[in-house]
């Protein structure tokens, strides 16, 4: 197995590791390692790279198989007649024919780029049986939508088609003015073809979705329309004796196409229901997953964090919010299925890397001169433990940024990555760059575009909001209890959250074991109701961890006996 890390001492099939740099596959700032023969491997999209060519795991074969040579295609550039594709649309898509002695055509070669516009594979088209081949093998898993390396990103129209034909079709039907592309394998790989391609996709305005009229087509024009935000999409209803834009060209029924075209709808989801009508999947869960918490206090009162839910987690400055949500963070990558979304707006990638790390290890690896006293193989077995699953995706961000943007890549991140659990952190430093509106306002519009995020992606989001200052009254930073009142800036915090969940910790306190010691109280229980206090977490300042505890003395319910504290 392949591993990198902090030092030239590792080795990869007699090869010596030389440093992170980016992917060309999957554009990561520095998740490829590059080693001294020249090879690289990248842990996030999980490529070998030799020389200009690339190896995905994907393709399940052995290294030494590997083709890399370049691509090839036989014949010439030319009309397919029989489709009614002009030589001008064939030749703006790179498409070739080759002809056998009689001069009929056996078949098509069709160009794939990768994510840098570069030539990596032909998909060669059988005529007379209908079957498709790669050249070189296994170099198609790279490649993007047939037909994107001939488009600028962002435009008002871009039309998605089932077959490397129907987009040339569509294209020279509307006139050629319009982008069209094609996914790679068909229907049932649709989905994964477009979030391959998501960003390219959601640029445009208009996302027209023109796959095959028959059932496995709608189904799949259904699924895909569902990856993008609300009335992004329209889906083409074709003839049914017409099945796709193909069969509309060679049939001479351009118009008829165009007018379909023009014709989409935009795609809502069906939703309308008559309660009666609902049967024994009334006690069914869905789609729906839940992740216990990592401590009892808190799973008796809220059973869990559940996908399709908005959890606020609040506190005052330096009272622990962010360490509950790396433990969080940590203990989903440990008992849920689903990739892990971060976006951290008050600390960089490296130091999220760390602390999750620090989690795994029980060890505060953040700090440098603790970091520095463990060897390399232990600092690489913690991290293929955690960041080596492949399973973290954070946004490589620092500071404030517009709302639409951070909504962007939360969308991203559920729709295109499979995040299920999305970690924000936090939401006054979001909406403090926002300009023309108040802090109420610009929260109020921010946490209703939340909360319609969660319900369109299904994903479970955690969120961190501060306090607001208490004036002359004890602070938080005190162990003063906390309310929903005392949320920062805005009621709809609580209002659209499924559960609100407070710190309180007397950082000021003389006695160390009540300094370290977190309450978490409930505000808010949507789902089953129950608030107050849940539990109380210790902060062990060897290991960097948070522990439950019970049995509290009076020190930290307001009494004065310090004995009954069992630390």
């Amino acid at each position: 197995m392949l591993h990198t890390g902090y030092s030239g001492k590792t080795e990869h099939n007699g090869s010596k590791f030389v440093k992170h740099i980016p992917c060309e596959s999957c554009g990561s700032s520095d998740a490829c390692a590059l080693f001294d023969d020249g090879h690289m491997f990248c842990f996030s999209c999980r490529q070998y790279f030799k020389g200009d060519k690339a190896y995905t795991e994907e393709t399940n074969m052995p290294l030494d198989t590997v083709s890399y040579q370049q691509p090839t295609a036989k014949g010439h550039v030319s009309a397919i007649t029989d489709r009614g594709i002009t030589k001008d649309t064939a030749e703006k898509y790179g498409v070739r024919i080759q002809q056998n002695a009689d001069g009929d055509v056996v078949k098509h070669y069709y160009p794939y780029f990768d994510v840098n516009n570069s030539l990596i594979a032909y998909k060669i088209r059988d005529v007379a049986t209908k079957n498709f081949t790669a050249d070189p093998p296994g170099s198609m898993s790279s490649g993007m939508l047939f037909g994107q390396h001939l488009c600028q990103e962002g435009g008002k129209y871009v039309t998605v088609c089932e077959g490397e034909l129907d987009a040339m079709a569509a294209y020279q039907m509307l006139g050629s003015k319009y982008a069209a592309v094609s996914i790679k394998d068909g229907a049932a790989a649709a989905v994964k073809s477009c979030k391959r391609s998501y960003d390219f996709l959601n640029s445009f305005n208009n996302i027209v979705i023109c796959f095959d009229s028959d059932e496995v087509g709608q189904k799949a024009a259904r699924e895909v329309a569902q990856l993008f935000e609300p009335n992004k999409c329209k889906i083409v209803a074709l003839d049914g004796k017409l099945k796709d834009a193909c069969g509309y060209l060679s049939d001479g029924k351009s118009q008829d196409f165009t007018q379909a075209w023009w014709a989409a709808r935009t795609y809502t989801p069906a939703g309308i229901i008559n309660l009666k009508d609902i049967g024994p999947e009334l006690y069914e869960e869905g789609n729906q997953t839940t992740c216990l918490y990592p401590w009892a206090g808190i799973n008796e009162k809220l059973y869990g964090i559940r996908t399709g839910e908005l959890v606020t987690l609040t506190a005052g400055t330096g009272t622990g919010k962010s360490s509950v949500m790396r433990e969080l963070m940590h203990h989903v990558l440990k008992h849920a299925e689903g990739n892990i979304g971060v976006i951290s707006l008050e600390e960089n990638t490296r130091s999220t890397i760390f602390h999750l790390m620090s989690v795994e290890a029980n060890a505060r690896l953040y700090i440098r001169e603790v970091r520095e006293n463990f060897p390399d193989a232990e600092l690489f077995k913690w991290q293929e433990a955690t960041i080596g699953t492949g399973r973290f995706y954070a946004f490589d961000h620092f500071g404030s940024m517009g709302t639409e943007e951070i909504l962007a890549r939360v969308r991203y991140m559920v729709k295109a990555l499979d995040c299920k659990w999305v970690f924000l952190d936090h939401l006054s430093i979001l909406v403090s760059g926002l300009e023309g509106m108040d802090e109420r306002r610009n929260i109020d519009i921010l946490m209703t575009k939340l909360r319609s995020l969660v319900e369109e992606t299904n994903c479970a989001l955690l969120l961190v909001s501060h306090l607001r200052r208490t004036g002359a009254d004890s602070g938080h930073e005190d162990g003063k209890e906390v309310s929903l009142s005392h949320l920062r800036g805005s009621q709809s915090i609580a209002q659209l959250s499924d559960a609100v969940v407070a710190m309180e910790r007397d950082q000021q306190s003389d006695d160390p074991n009540v300094a370290n010691t977190t309450t978490i109280r409930v505000l808010k229980n949507r789902y089953a109701g129950e608030t107050g206090v849940a539990c109380h977490l210790f902060f062990n300042k060897d290991t960097g961890r948070l522990h439950e505890v019970t049995n509290l003395g009076d020190d930290l319910d307001g009494g004065n006996d310090d004995n009954d504290i069992p630390f």
